[in-house]
């Protein structure tokens, strides 16, 4: 004789909180006006003011997000100003 099936309940599903996309700009300090963008086919990442238009590039892997490329180039940016104030 076979046994009866059980009902098992089917696992929950994960729930992925999504990262942002838009970020506020280091120079204007204008909020939700950097918009990155992603050129996976050139591994060209991108990201661009709406407001005063200044802009950052890097390369890219297939894993890069929104995020790295905004807080690489806040990175860039400290970086500078760490270098004028060393050499000042």
């Amino acid at each position: 004789m076979g046994k009866r099936k059980s009902r098992a309940k089917p696992p929950p599903k994960k729930r992925t909180d999504r990262l942002d996309t838009v970020f506020s700009c280091p120079f204007c300090n204008h909020g939700t006006s950097v918009e990155c963008r992603l050129d996976m086919k050139n591994l060209i990442g991108e990201a661009v003011c709406g407001i005063c238009q200044e802009s950052f590039s890097t390369t890219i892997t297939a894993l890069t997000e929104a995020i790295d490329i905004y807080s690489e180039w806040i990175d860039e940016c400290e970086r500078v100003n760490n270098v004028e104030d060393d050499g000042a």
